[in-house]
């Protein structure tokens, strides 16, 4: 007897190795990688790491031409003013998120069809070309025409969230989507540095860059030009990119097997995704869960591409419009500053207080903070250098990180809100909508900006002290959000 039961528990696991082979096909891309996933418990740092950089590709683009905006718009001869130049540049970033905006969740939607891997090295293709087109803009419209070109042909940022997503084992998960913001943090430091030092490369470094050259006629080339190498390294180590995608036909009852074999090695506390299978086909539009979160995410994206907008035109502007007269370099610097903060706080300090406060209570938390922390930018104005680089600095590394902490948990709550077969189009929704805010963030911003300027002397909250009042009014509402009935959450966080 004590033979017989021996071999039946001998048997036990040799069946249920033989079942997950099985749901495994031959030649499928997506079963390679869940094999792998199963037979590797982990960290998948290479796939990590190529994850990081494809979404550098996403955010240089966005944050290189901070430090210089002001200045190019300048030299178009289309403004005259402090205001108008505000009033033109708003277009310039609007018209990139527009473009994104219009054709991302058309990405998600193909990535979901085709692959991850097409959708991936087609953004970065269409960013490497017209990212330096954008570089040799002789007018205006032309830089218009260019960025919204980099926004309508890149829809890699929805299809490598889910990508992040499937790439790794549940337990994983919470890094991958972590290096969203991680990677975010690293474009935050690398992208104004680049558009800062090398801009106007004639000006500051003469020697190297004779007047008559071709960067002396295209003043802003050069930082493109480096973006656009760039793009094209990570575009060739494309050819590396595992797809992640099933290729093969299956029924419902086979799939949830094959998503199965691998939640088997992981805690099923973690994802609950398995257990929401009878939502699968839900329209996305009715997962309340998932759309609640999403418009989270817009109203922190909305808010926080305004106060990038604003904050390059406040810094660069003349102390006399109350503005702190900085150079390219040195807005520069500061946004390097707080980039390479987020990308520590994002590592070593956020997990941490995540996991004990949980997404919601850490996002209510940092929108509290930063709200508070918007009403002190406009008394800087009024410190002598270098405590005002020292105080602006301070500031942009607390507000900076406070962002990124609310939109790394909307990620966790969007991606636990759908399943796998679900989360391209899910992300590139999410994208398309966040793309929609952050349309009219910079406009927004800028004619906000140019009117503020006008009323350097009113009673009520004169000058820019009025602009940072309504970026706080704006995570006033964000923070409302975040509270029943407009937050829905995934089963696994009602804890919070």
């Amino acid at each position: 007897m004590a033979g017989g039961s021996g071999e039946v528990a001998a048997a036990a696991p040799l069946l249920e190795t033989e079942e997950k082979v099985a749901a495994y096909h031959e030649g499928c891309p997506g079963c390679a990688v869940d094999r792998r996933k199963a037979a590797n418990a982990g960290v998948p740092y290479k796939e990590f790491f190529h994850i990081w950089i494809i979404i550098l590709v996403s955010c240089l683009p966005i944050s290189l031409l901070f430090p210089f905006l002001y200045f190019m718009i300048r030299d178009f001869h289309i403004a005259k003013t402090v205001e108008d130049i505000g009033f033109y540049a708003g277009f310039v970033g609007a018209s990139y998120m527009l473009g994104r905006a219009l054709t991302s969740t058309a990405w998600g939607m193909i990535a979901d069809r085709i692959g991850r891997k097409p959708v991936i090295v087609f953004g970065i293709f269409s960013a490497l070309l017209f990212n330096t087109l954008f570089g040799l803009s002789v007018n205006y419209w032309m830089a218009i025409s260019t960025r919204f070109l980099i926004g309508s042909l890149n829809g890699l940022l929805g299809p490598i969230r889910a990508y992040a997503i499937e790439i790794c084992r549940p337990e994983h998960q919470a890094i991958a989507l972590s290096l969203v913001s991680t990677s975010w943090a690293i474009g935050l430091i690398v992208g104004p540095t680049i558009g800062g030092y090398l801009a106007q490369p004639t000006e500051k470094y003469p020697k190297l860059f004779p007047t008559y050259s071709l960067f002396g006629r295209f003043p802003y080339f050069l930082p493109c030009l480096c973006i656009s190498v760039f793009c094209f390294a990570v575009l060739i180590s494309c050819i590396w990119l595992p797809e992640t995608l099933h290729n093969h036909k299956a029924d419902k009852k086979g799939d949830q097997a094959s998503e199965s074999s691998i939640a088997h090695f992981s805690d099923p506390e973690e994802l609950n995704e398995h257990g929401t299978s009878a939502t699968t086909d839900k329209n996305l539009f009715k997962n309340w869960p998932l759309m609640s979160s999403i418009i989270l995410f817009c109203i922190v994206s909305f808010e926080d591409m305004a106060y990038t907008e604003i904050f390059s035109l406040w810094a660069e502007s003349d102390r006399k419009y109350g503005g702190l007269s900085f150079s390219t370099e040195d807005v520069g610097q500061v946004l390097a500053i707080s980039g390479a903060s987020i990308l520590v706080y994002q590592t070593f300090i956020y997990p941490r207080i995540v996991g004990v406060l949980g997404p919601i209570n850490t996002s209510r938390i940092a929108t509290s903070l930063s709200m508070m922390l918007l009403l002190t930018y406009a008394p800087i104005t009024h410190l002598s250098r270098p405590w005002s680089q020292i105080a602006v600095s301070i500031a942009s590394i607390l507000k900076n990180n406070f962002v990124v902490t609310v939109v790394t948990c909307s990620f966790i709550l969007q991606n636990n809100s759908v399943t796998q077969h679900q989360r391209a189009t899910a992300n590139g929704l999410a994208t398309t909508l966040m793309s929609l805010f952050k349309t009219f963030a910079p406009a927004g911003a800028g004619i906000v900006f140019s009117w503020a300027q006008k009323r350097q002397h009113a009673l009520f909250f004169p000058g820019d002290q009025m602009v940072f009042f309504l970026l706080a009014i704006v995570e006033l509402v964000q923070l409302v959000w975040t509270f029943k009935p407009f937050l829905a959450v995934p089963q696994q966080f009602c804890s919070d």
